[in-house]
């Protein structure tokens, strides 16, 4: 089983970051996964942190229980109390390790990532546990982004040096930021024999897309967790993170902004 000693989560739980995360939906985030819900199937969401994905995915499942599993006490009671403020019955979430689930073989009809592997050392060994808790004939889903493949416009100088430092924290803090493109040759390494892949696209241009995608990420380069990765790993100094805080905010008050996040997916059958 693979180790946590070279992981760390490199965003943090920053408040712009979970203001992030809180915008993700089953539509925007897991369009790919949801023809293949029903109700009546149990389903595990690893690392689902503020759980607006998860409570989704209860919606379509009910009667069927979800559980979410997130590795931060503090999101885990979060998302128990948006669950409750939405009266949704057949959801629970519970402080878990994607490397050790706290649960029998054969346990759940789907289990589900969003942007979950790209930040493990050993994706590989995730996904062989995801399998074991699978019911025979179930699916592993999964979703990460391809940082290599991230477009945007006006191409600001400094948002390239964002891209680098970016790429670089995360391999220090043991991820891999390309892991969209990965996806389908991990799942297939972990021993699924039948594997759909598929990508799609974020795109933030309107106004106001840009002014919560770009000062999320103003805030993200100069207080989150990531700024901390970055220069404890010598990958940015404090001003070069000011230089690509400000751009972000040029970025987002641009009326011709655009931004877009290519995502590799995997529907892997047991």
């Amino acid at each position: 089983m693979a180790s946590h000693s070279d992981e760390r989560y490199l965003h943090g739980h920053h408040e712009s970051v979970l203001r992030s995360h809180a915008w993700r939906t089953a539509e925007n985030s897991a369009a790919y996964l949801i023809p293949h819900l029903r109700p009546g199937l149990d389903v595990l969401d690893v690392g689902s942190g503020p759980g607006t994905i998860t409570l989704d995915l209860a919606r379509l499942v009910s009667p069927g229980r979800v559980i979410g599993i997130d590795a931060s006490d503090q999101v885990v009671a979060n998302a128990t109390g948006l669950a409750g403020d939405n009266d949704l019955a057949n959801v629970e979430f519970r402080t878990g390790d994607a490397y050790a689930l706290d649960f029998p073989d054969a346990s759940f009809d789907v289990v589900h990532a969003h942007q979950v592997l790209q930040h493990l050392a050993d994706p590989v060994a995730a996904l062989r546990e995801f399998r074991r808790v699978l019911r025979p004939g179930g699916i592993v889903a999964v979703r990460d982004v391809d940082y290599g493949a991230t477009v945007w416009f006006p191409q600001l100088p400094a948002l390239d040096e964002w891209l680098r430092i970016y790429v670089d924290a995360a391999h220090n803090a043991g991820g891999e930021p390309y892991a969209g493109r990965r996806l389908k040759s991990w799942a297939i390494e972990a021993g699924f024999d039948n594997v759909a892949s598929s990508a799609s696209v974020w795109c933030f241009a309107s106004d106001a897309e840009r002014e919560w995608w770009g000062l999320s990420w103003a805030a993200r380069a100069t207080e989150s967790d990531y700024a901390a990765v970055a220069i404890e790993g010598g990958h940015a100094t404090v001003s070069e993170l000011r230089e690509v805080a400000s751009a972000w905010r040029e970025w987002a008050s641009a009326k011709n902004g655009w931004f877009t996040l290519t995502h590799g997916e995997v529907i892997a059958r047991a």
